[in-house]
């Protein structure tokens, strides 16, 4: 068998560069919250293949679902002959997601083809163009949602030029010194200055950022915001495609604020580890496309819609809301407790929203400067030692902790105890 460093030499060759790497660790199999290398080695996951396997690998009754599955068929095309799953599926979000009822769903296959339908159905809806998104935010890699995205470096540069009628504005982020009302300000400029609302189709929002660095969006500019979009006839797009499916500690991380939004983008740990996407909005907005504009050849593939009703089982049943919110605790917990040693003076922030959970890495919390070079050196310690991790945020300096849900709390402390080796072996290399 091939060992992880020839099947390394062999992508790189094979492989466009522009697909990053954050390991050069190459999966053989893999169990809950452990994975195995092609080389044998045993590694805990605390990525959960960026927030997919919310319910673990290889789930019991994420697998039984899809060998019952592919039993029966593999693809039959929804729009062409349709079959109960993906009716059951769409019913089942409709019940859930945070919009207002009477809700209707599509079901996609990636989360950036949510986010360009759901930016579909806002348009027509509305009559109008405008769509406003934040930096740091992160909704995808195809134009449209390269467009929204507000980080240029490496998801936007050199892939321009971008649809119009996309505007970015500060999101609040209070370790780094934006306020709510500055960010609300932000908006209001951008409508007194540049584009008048009556032209604003939607805004787009993470309940908490993903590749921007895990910054949660406070509860209470998601109520203003619920409040202007209101105000001047805007859709909410909740892009819950990182937070969606218990992760935060809710079924969806929109709920912590109590508001609800017009439409939905939802994805990752949806499937289980399939691809499956969904937009879930208000019906009427639903509606307002013309048939044939919306769908897909692959769109809610019956292997992944039976694998995303047992994952919906799954969640309900082993209560994997409550129990992400006891993971992200251990984490929190311990992240702070090795910030307060006064031996490691680089953790500059620690936050999380159930098991959606970070640390931000500083030069010193005096200066609070970005180490990305620490960061990286961190993860590459911890993929060592046996510890699968993700950086993310705009300066590259954020550590996410990502465990799969169904992770008990041993697995979750091993965990830890190698990022704490890890990061304390880190600041010697780089120091």
């Amino acid at each position: 068998m091939p060992t992880s460093a020839e099947l390394h030499e062999r992508r790189m060759a094979a492989v466009p560069r522009g697909v990053a790497h954050a390991t050069s660790i190459y999966a053989k199999r893999a169990k809950n919250a452990e994975l195995w290398s092609e080389d044998g080695k045993r590694y805990i996951d605390f990525a959960s293949g960026i927030a997919v396997v919310n319910t673990g690998h290889q789930h019991p009754k994420v697998v039984a679902a899809i060998e019952a599955q592919l039993k029966a068929f593999s693809h039959a095309c929804f729009q062409v002959t349709p079959y109960e799953s993906y009716v059951r599926l769409a019913e089942r979000l409709n019940a859930i997601a945070p919009v207002p009822r009477p809700a209707k769903t599509i079901l996609l296959s990636t989360g950036a083809e949510a986010v360009e339908n759901a930016v579909k159905v806002a348009r027509a809806h509305t009559g109008r163009p405008g769509i406003v998104s934040f930096s740091g935010g992160f909704h995808g890699r195809t134009l449209m949602a390269m467009a929204l995205t507000g980080k240029v470096v490496p998801y936007k540069k050199g892939f321009g030029p971008f649809p119009a009628d996309v505007y970015n504005v500060e999101f609040p982020n209070t370790y780094h010194g934006v306020s709510s009302e500055q960010s609300l300000d932000a908006l209001r400029a951008l409508f007194k200055y540049t584009a008048d609302p009556s032209s604003i189709a939607a805004i787009i929002i993470e309940p908490v950022q993903g590749e921007g660095g895990f910054y949660i969006a406070p509860f209470d500019f998601l109520r203003a915001l619920r409040a202007l979009c209101d105000e001047h006839g805007i859709l909410l797009i909740a892009d819950e495609i990182q937070t969606g499916f218990a992760r935060t500690g809710k079924m969806f991380g929109l709920e912590h604020s109590g508001i609800k939004a017009d439409v939905v983008t939802l994805a990752k740990g949806l499937g289980g580890g399939l691809p499956l996407s969904a937009v879930t909005g208000r019906a009427d907005v639903m509606d307002a496309s013309n048939p044939g504009g919306l769908g897909g050849t692959y769109a809610g593939n019956p292997v992944a819609c039976a694998a995303a009703h047992a994952v919906l089982d799954a969640i309900e049943e082993e209560r994997l809301c409550e129990r992400a919110q006891a993971i992200g605790k251990i984490i929190v917990d311990r992240c702070n407790e090795i910030k307060s040693r006064s031996n490691l003076n680089c953790i500059g922030d620690v936050r999380g929203l159930g098991a959606m959970c970070a640390v931000e890495l500083v030069k010193d919390n005096a200066s609070a400067e970005p180490a990305p070079q620490l960061t990286q050196t961190v993860m590459k310690v911890a993929n060592e030692k046996g510890l699968i991790l993700l950086s993310c945020g705009t300066y590259g300096n954020v550590i996410r902790f990502l465990v799969p849900l169904t992770a008990g709390d041993d697995i979750v402390r091993d965990g830890m105890d190698i990022f704490e080796a890890s990061l304390t072996e880190a600041v010697t290399r780089v120091a």
